[in-house]
């Protein structure tokens, strides 16, 4: 009997992508990038444990897109960091996949050129070369885990991950997180509900197995041995914030129920300052008013901030780009980010 074409029918074409072993061998880890994130990894883990009383903030872009951008954010970056060093550990937002809800930009992996093109090769790379120069400048990063296979291609340039709303539920999502070398945050759902970021990290502290890609580039049985570093971080959700006292104290609480540490990472961002970026420093000063007072459930804070406020439509002509100004999501301004890290520096010093 014949058979017409069973598979692949809705597939265009198979491009090849370098292995993640090739890619490491054109843009390998410098023991000066390396050095930094190991200890970047070692602080998170030492915060999460209490060994460290510093707050960690993941502070940057929504997205990259301009890497030039980037850098001259990362270089302001590092200059703060030295001066606030001894109450907070900053780590740079470096987001390069941004998940949709229908359609848009996916990020800079998925299409760098910002024109449809989709050389997911070429942005691989552009990624990791970004991620080198970033953690060469002595600043660790943090990124959102999205495709399952990126981490084979970046995950020893990362310091900090975060699961996002949408797929925190995803079983993908927490088989990946197992077997993740850095601490993950996993936010609670787009309604708001803690349970399922709960139920998340119970899933990645324990052992899994499920198909994956090796160095090599072939597909593998991926087996973990579970991610003891998992937290909750709060984002509002249901078109309401969560990190007020009465949230907090109920997620630790949920935490401390579920017999996990009680550490939270509050998102000043989405849902908690209602997508309002001029929001973000009041969500941040009730947050470290909470440290202040007494609270050692917060651990770490999230900020959406570039060099310029604001976004911009991506426009046909890239030329005309702002920049230093975000195409995903609106953020803080660069004086309002020094603003915003050293008042909270400050009230920090007098706990």
């Amino acid at each position: 009997m014949t058979h017409t074409i069973l598979e692949n029918i809705n597939v265009s074409s198979f491009d090849n992508m370098p292995t993640p072993e090739e890619l490491h061998a054109r843009l390998p880890l410098s023991d000066l990038a390396g050095d930094v994130v190991e200890q970047s990894r070692e602080t998170l883990r030492n915060i999460l444990e209490r060994k460290d009383k510093r707050l960690f903030v993941v502070v940057g872009p929504c997205s990259i897109h301009d890497p030039v951008a980037g850098l001259d954010y990362a270089r302001r970056l590092k200059v703060l960091q030295e001066e606030v060093k001894d109450v907070m550990v900053l780590v740079m937002r470096v987001y390069f996949e941004k998940p949709r809800t229908t359609t848009g930009w996916k990020g800079y992996i998925n299409d760098p050129d910002m024109d449809d093109s989709f050389r997911v090769d070429q942005g691989m790379e552009k990624a990791r070369k970004f991620l080198l120069d970033v953690c060469e400048l002595g600043l660790p990063t943090g990124t959102e885990a999205l495709d399952p296979i990126s981490p084979q291609y970046l995950g020893d340039l990362i310091a900090w991950t975060a699961i996002g709303a949408r797929t925190t539920e995803s079983q993908t999502h927490r088989e990946m997180s197992s077997g993740l070398s850095t601490p993950v945050g996993f936010k609670n759902g787009t309604d708001g509900d803690i349970s399922i970021a709960i139920n998340a990290i119970l899933s990645a502290s324990h052992p899994h197995s499920f198909l994956g890609l090796n160095g090599q580039g072939r597909v593998s049985i991926v087996r973990t041995s579970g991610n003891q570093y998992g937290h909750v971080v709060l984002r509002g959700g249901g078109d309401r914030p969560n990190y007020d006292t009465v949230s907090v104290a109920m997620a630790q609480q949920t935490l401390v129920k579920a017999k996990l540490p009680p550490n939270i990472v509050v998102d000043c961002s989405h849902a908690n300052s209602y997508k309002k970026p001029e929001l973000q420093p009041l969500v941040m000063a009730d947050v470290i008013n909470q440290i202040a007072n007494g609270n050692d459930a917060i651990v770490g804070v999230m900020i959406e901030s570039n060099i310029v406020a604001g976004n911009q439509s991506i426009p046909a002509d890239l030329s005309q780009l702002k920049y230093g100004c975000s195409v995903t999501d609106a953020c803080v301004d660069w004086a309002t980010t020094e603003n915003m890290l050293r008042e909270a520096a400050g009230r920090l010093r007098t706990k």
